[in-house]
């Protein structure tokens, strides 16, 4: 990744613990830290990221979002007896404190501050603070849940205050609600607040009303909360995607933060006792990817809470090996979103339709009978007449896994990809491309007609006779191949118009023993024999004129454009509310990228980096060769770096979301990642 990626650590911050008895806090200890931190170095991750040291908040910083009395009884910790310290801890819920827990908190609030002082300068690109003890539940005046000082929230303040930023993204996919982030931020605009957590209808700790998602702050900064409440157990990976397909990447789009800063509690994985959710290590690595082209790949990630240690240890190294720029593991498991999880979606849509302009066509209502509601008066009405609690597993973790297990001790090792020894390839010739020094060129391997017979069918040949039309294209057929048996991890080619450049890398990747293309077509041009039945090929094609033979099928769907391809309103509808779910649904082993006459650069970017997520990572883009304004993000963008977003000035019309949405209904017919309503 460019820039390099920060891992701040301090094995100080493991200098306490629980001193006596108590189930409820027993699982908050120090392995906690020293076990991620140290899978980290098992698998090599930790020598390739960028040391940066820990030091201690000052009580400057922590009074920026903390009150004078708070601080001063923390303080008086240090030379507590065991008692006192017994009896101060009850003073607070779910709550503990050691002698050291003073130090250690000021030594995570630190190390907080430390990783967003070396994004916001550029020392790194992004980085993970694995910090203890955890902070999102403390308050102004109240610690809670074992977090002292709310590290995330101080971070957030410095960057407004110190910085200068007027919009941060926090990003908290704890299993458990931040309560103290949401009331500290609730009524400021320059703030975003995202969190996801277990709450079943008000059940689940820490029951509290303003955890549900109609709590959506106050005042000035009303639509700036935003509270995805889990109202069952067992959420998978589908429903992690979901959630941020139809809910948080649209509001973040539009909200354009300089920065992000992610509350990371593992919890929300599989085997967490906490928790009881079913979504796989991976899941976090698919999570973070999508997160990164945000705020121009300015990324913290913050440790919050996880208390399996061994599913623990493995959600931390997936998240940072995507830092790094891994290719990330292929999603696991059926991708379709739990009705539930879509009962939380709608919800949370229909009451943010007034803030936030991608939600405001969508016209929706709240859910009036939640399924969960009927299922718990049924498992009730069971266990009234059986006198048990019913057949559902209390613990959907405890089901038997049919994937590689995550609990093994070589499970990121078995389903990591290969890392090729090249990162991006190129076909392309002069001074095109000022990255041509970071790219390998392709050797010139020209085509017969008689050769690209063999793997596809063309009535017409004529845009082939030219000599360097077919070296060309030969050496695209070579660069795909190199691609598809991993040789090189993605790759593009800059090809005369008019070629069916693209199409013919379709078929000599399947001809290569590819058995599912997703094929992404910008702009006007014709895609000959692109569309099947049996799903080999999955066509995504932008266009005004140009629709496939079987427009609209189940694998092809064209988008009627009736202007050039920009970054807008539009678009991110088409990205997030389709394109991705469509994507992440098939399961693609290889995917192109046609890039036309039609695409800007930011939509190019966006594309190309989201879709890189799938496919561990293998990517062809095509570049007509009279788009070479586009060449050099394209390289740039496989190589890993980002691009800043502009803003959206002018939100979409009426007319062409209503078009839009019309035929997102009729796809949830057969794509089921598309639907984000009970209606």
């Amino acid at each position: 990744m460019s820039g390099g990626t920060a891992l701040i650590y301090d094995e100080e911050m493991t200098n306490y613990k629980l001193l006596w008895h108590c189930d409820v806090c027993a699982i908050e200890c120090p392995e906690r830290l020293t076990t991620s931190y140290e899978r980290l170095k098992y698998y090599g991750l930790e020598e390739r990221c960028v040391p940066v040291p820990v030091r201690q908040a000052t009580e400057e910083e922590i009074l920026l979002v903390h009150s004078p009395e708070y601080l001063e009884a923390v303080k008086t910790t240090q030379k507590m007896t065991l008692e006192e310290l017994k009896q101060f801890s009850k003073t607070y819920g779910d709550m503990y404190f050691h002698q050291n827990s003073y130090h250690c908190a000021l030594l995570a609030a630190g190390a907080t501050l430390q990783l967003v002082d070396s994004v916001v300068t550029g020392r790194v690109q992004n980085g993970m603070a694995l910090v203890r003890p955890p902070g999102h539940h403390s308050q102004r005046s109240e610690a809670s849940g074992f977090c002292v000082f709310n590290n995330v929230a101080i971070a957030a303040e410095y960057a407004k205050q110190k910085c200068g930023f007027q919009r941060i993204l926090i990003v908290d996919w704890d299993i458990h609600h931040g309560q103290g982030t949401q009331f500290i931020f609730e009524d400021d605009p320059r703030v975003l607040y995202f969190s996801w957590h277990r709450y079943e209808h008000q059940e689940f700790w820490p029951n509290l009303k303003e955890s549900d998602y109609d709590a959506v702050g106050k005042e000035k900064g009303a639509g700036f909360n935003v509270n995805l409440p889990w109202n069952k157990v067992g959420m998978q990976n589908a429903d992690y995607l979901a959630v941020f397909f139809h809910v948080l990447l649209p509001i973040a789009f539009e909200f354009n933060p300089e920065l992000v800063i992610v509350s990371a509690g593992f919890d929300s994985g599989i085997g967490d006792p906490e928790g009881e959710m079913c979504a796989m290590p991976e899941c976090f690595a698919h999570l973070t990817n999508l997160l990164m082209c945000l705020a121009n790949g300015k990324l913290c990630v913050v440790f919050e809470g996880g208390y399996n240690l061994k599913t623990l240890r493995e959600s931390v190294c997936m998240t940072v090996l995507t830092l790094l720029g891994d290719p990330i593991p292929k999603i696991t498991g059926e991708m379709v979103a739990c009705l539930s999880a879509i009962e939380s979606v709608q919800n949370v849509k229909s009451v943010h339709q007034k803030y936030w302009n991608c939600f405001k066509y969508q016209e929706l209502l709240p859910v009036q009978e939640p399924s969960t509601n009927k299922q718990k008066v049924e498992k009730d009405r069971n266990s009234d007449e059986s006198g048990t609690a019913g057949n559902e597993n209390t613990n959907p973790s405890d089901t038997p896994l049919k994937e590689c297990d995550p609990f093994s001790d070589s499970y990121i090792t078995r389903i990591l990809p290969k890392v090729p020894s090249v990162r991006t390839g190129a076909v392309i010739s002069g001074d095109e491309c000022t990255l041509q020094d970071k790219t390998v060129q392709t050797e010139e391997k020209s085509l017969t007609k008689d050769d690209m017979a063999a793997f596809i069918s063309i009535s017409d040949y004529r845009c082939l006779e030219d000599e360097q039309t077919l070296i060309s294209i030969g050496r695209m057929c070579c660069l795909t191949q190199k691609i598809v048996k991993k040789q090189v991890r993605n790759g593009f080619a800059v090809l005369p118009k008019n070629t069916s450049a693209s199409s013919l890398a379709v078929a000599y990747s399947i001809a290569s023993g590819i058995n599912r293309v997703l094929y992404v077509v910008v702009g006007e041009m014709d895609v000959p024999n692109a569309v099947t039945d049996d799903g080999t090929i999955l066509l995504l094609q932008f266009s005004d004129s140009h629709m496939p033979d079987k427009a609209n099928a189940k694998y092809g769907i064209s988008f009627g454009w009736k202007k050039p391809i920009r970054y807008n309103s539009e678009f991110l509808y088409v990205l997030f509310e389709i394109i991705l779910p469509l994507a992440y649904e098939y399961c693609p082993e290889l995917v192109i990228i046609d890039l036309g006459s039609k695409c800007d650069s930011t939509v190019g970017f966006l594309l190309i980096h989201l879709l890189q997520g799938l496919a561990e990572g293998r990517t062809l883009v095509i570049v007509q060769d009279s788009e070479m304004n586009l060449v050099d993000m394209v390289a740039n963008t496989l190589l890993g770096k980002t691009t800043p977003l502009p803003e959206i000035c002018i939100p979409a019309s009426w007319e062409n979301i209503s078009d839009l949405e019309r035929q997102r209904q009729e796809l949830q017919k057969d794509w089921k990642m598309v639907q984000y309503s009970v209606c």
